[in-house]
């Protein structure tokens, strides 16, 4: 019988875009979700704070200001994806330190403080994100970037990731994982 299991990487970033489905921001649905030791630890979207009204119902403030994507964060009612996970696992009580973080986009420049803050040691994504600002905290910080690439067929991992093995060839997977940066310091 042929192995057709995804390897943990495109586990999880399947995960990722099915969370997604919960947003609730008129421009972008952003799912993310918080793994240690292969499992999941918290998950978030954006959207409102609970009890709130979510753009959707209300309208985007952004869209009516003409505020570009990756500008101007503070003029939202929604938190991100990223932040919702954190909050979610400091609200239960669920330390993430040196956990990894699954995105469906790149995380912002808030976004990325936060997550070094919290001890997030690697962040996967797929989609980029449009703030200078992430990119330049990304370098200065400890944390591994990678891109996850959607392919069809089987996934090939960069060497940082895991290397291939004969029985990884087997599989099929949606997504192939490439190393953009290490930074040791």
């Amino acid at each position: 019988m042929k192995n057709c299991r995804p390897d943990w990487d495109s586990y999880f970033m399947e995960i990722a875009q099915i969370v997604s489905k919960r947003s609730t921001c008129m421009r972008r649905s952003v799912g993310a979700l918080i793994v240690k030791d292969k499992r999941i630890l918290s998950t978030g979207y954006n959207g409102a704070p609970t009890s709130l009204k979510h753009c959707i119902d209300t309208g985007c403030l952004r869209e009516t200001m003409n505020i570009a994507s990756g500008e101007r964060h503070e003029l939202c009612r929604g938190l991100h994806a990223e932040q919702n996970a954190i909050i979610q696992a400091a609200y239960h009580g669920v330390s993430i330190n040196g956990a990894q973080l699954y995105s469906t986009h790149l995380p912002c420049s808030i976004c990325i403080k936060m997550v070094i803050n919290a001890g997030i040691s690697r962040v996967f994504y797929i989609d980029g994100y449009p703030d200078d600002l992430a990119h330049e905290l990304m370098n200065e910080s400890r944390i591994v970037l990678q891109k996850v690439v959607m392919q069809e067929g089987t996934a090939v991992r960069s060497q940082q990731s895991g290397a291939s093995s004969e029985n990884s060839k087997n599989r099929i997977n949606k997504f192939k994982v490439r190393k953009i940066r290490f930074n040791k310091k």
